[in-house]
């Protein structure tokens, strides 16, 4: 089984900045696209950034600006560098990971989640 290990979470003051990193392990064919998402208190999990194998880079609204998703192919990592952080991006933060385990095999892994907690 393919396995993403995230890092990088923690408590940052408003403002500030903090950069996630996701490790995927295993026996990975190709990556397809690999994703952030974030689960705030009594929210919906949201999508926040995608990076496409072709390193096409999608963020949701309320992060553009700040947010950027960049991706070590050599280390099959993605890194979520958050600056002028804010209180609402508060939030468990997920690393998802779109990939083929072989030619044929179209798949999906979730990391274990990152807290991501932003202090005024």
């Amino acid at each position: 089984q393919v396995q993403l290990v995230e890092s990088g979470g923690g408590l940052v003051q408003a403002g500030g900045s903090l950069r996630l990193s996701c490790a995927a392990s295993g026996s990975i064919f190709s990556i397809n696209a690999m994703n952030w998402y974030r689960q705030a208190p009594g929210k919906q999990r949201e999508l926040v950034a995608t990076i496409t194998s072709g390193s096409s880079t999608t963020y949701t609204d309320s992060v553009k600006g700040r947010f950027t998703i960049s991706r070590d192919n050599a280390k099959n990592t993605v890194y979520l560098q958050m600056n002028n952080l804010k209180v609402e991006d508060t939030a468990v933060y997920y690393c998802h990971l779109d990939y083929n385990a072989d030619y044929a095999s179209y798949l999906e892994v979730w990391g274990q989640g990152t807290l991501v907690t932003v202090s005024s």
